[in-house]
């Protein structure tokens, strides 16, 4: 039985600069050239940086932490040849909040890369991902 079912909308503006969103949502730039806009294969990392980025918050309020920052790097390595597609993503979070510790935030990040996200769950199961946490 199939599940709910996501949709975006896209135009293309010029050149390689597209317009895209969910219905009724504001829109975002992409660019395929990275020159004026996010690109395409760096938007993948926003996606993944953000779904994990959601369910940490969740689970840190379940663990009763408060939190006042999270911020997330990803770096993605890609192959050289075609398709570039990434091989490796590199999360590194940064976590301050009132009861934040490394032993609860990296079990949050656990349970998101592993469980939770759906967009680092779909991606090719080959891609190495791997992660650091610095708490302030």
């Amino acid at each position: 039985m199939a599940g709910p079912v996501a949709e975006i909308t896209m135009q293309w503006r010029e050149r390689l600069v597209f317009e895209a969103g969910a219905p009724g949502q504001p829109r975002v730039l992409v660019d395929g050239d990275s020159k004026v806009a996010t690109s395409p294969v760096e938007m993948l990392l926003v996606a993944a940086a953000t779904c994990t980025a959601s369910d940490v918050v969740l689970i840190l309020e379940k663990q009763r932490v408060t939190l006042r920052s999270l911020e997330a790097t990803v770096k993605g390595t890609r192959r050289e040849q075609q398709p570039r597609r990434y091989t490796a993503l590199h999360f590194v979070f940064t976590i301050a909040g009132d009861g934040a510790d490394e032993v609860k935030a990296r079990r949050a990040i656990d349970l998101s890369l592993e469980k939770y996200c759906s967009v680092v769950a779909s991606l090719a199961p080959d891609i190495r991902v791997t992660y650091d946490v610095q708490i302030r």
